[in-house]
């Protein structure tokens, strides 16, 4: 339900940002963005969202990730026809969530070392789709390439479930460091038993308080020696 009204929330800002941001990197450059209609030039919403995002990393770690991200919605329903779940812990688990901090370096690169250029010609007006069309019709080459890009990963999401919110995600990359210094968490005790019955069910493919886990709480039932808390974690 919670997914649900933020997809209703910032699903057009999202989807604006994905199909029709002349930028790059989209959600940055709102207040100058000359796409007047737009979701991300509603002052209020623009700088809401960025004070929630880090807010909500440092009290409870990647939460946004698994509670308010519409992309993420969006990517859990597509990971649910896809032919790998990949819920397994092996050598290639751990390094190719290293994708993470890929993504977000990519993008701080052009965001800071390139300025973040404007690479298609604003559509403002006109009916979705033929908006779309003009957008994909006159965008420069940098443009398609990082549209097709994020849109190829996101459907390879049939593939492997949840593929760019696990391997590709700049924004996921910035939550995955900065959920180290979090307050609250999803985390294991010391009676867990690595039975993996956590890492079976969830959706990510992690475990409590382990590289890509949400904090969706997904896996607080299913413990069966109960050694999944959500709190403090006190060492």
């Amino acid at each position: 339900l919670v997914q649900s009204w933020m997809l209703a929330v910032l699903g057009p800002w999202t989807f604006y940002g994905i199909f029709r941001c002349p930028f790059l990197v989209p959600f940055i450059n709102c207040e100058s963005c000359p796409v007047i209609t737009c979701w991300g030039r509603i002052t209020s919403l623009f700088w809401g969202f960025w004070l929630l995002l880090p807010l909500s990393a440092v009290l409870v770690g990647r939460a946004f990730c698994g509670w308010i991200c519409p992309g993420g919605l969006v990517n859990q329903l597509i990971g649910k026809m896809s032919l790998l779940k990949l819920r397994l812990r092996n050598g290639l688990t751990k390094i190719v969530p290293l994708g993470l901090l890929l993504g977000l370096i990519v993008a701080l690169a052009l965001w800071l070392g390139m300025e973040n250029p404007r690479s298609m010609i604003p559509i403002r007006v006109g009916e979705f789709w033929s908006a779309l069309r003009l957008s994909f019709e006159h965008a420069g080459p940098y443009w398609l390439v990082r549209t097709f890009a994020v849109l190829g990963l996101v459907a390879a999401g049939l593939v492997i479930a949840n593929l760019w919110c696990r391997f590709a995600c700049p924004t996921g990359g910035v939550l995955e460091l900065l959920k180290r210094i979090s307050l609250f968490r999803v985390f294991k005790t010391s009676a867990c038993n690595d039975c993996d019955a956590c890492l079976r069910i969830c959706e990510m493919g992690s475990r409590p308080d382990e590289t890509n886990c949400t904090n969706c709480g997904d896996c607080l039932n299913s413990c069966p020696v109960n050694a999944i808390k959500f709190g403090r974690r006190r060492k």
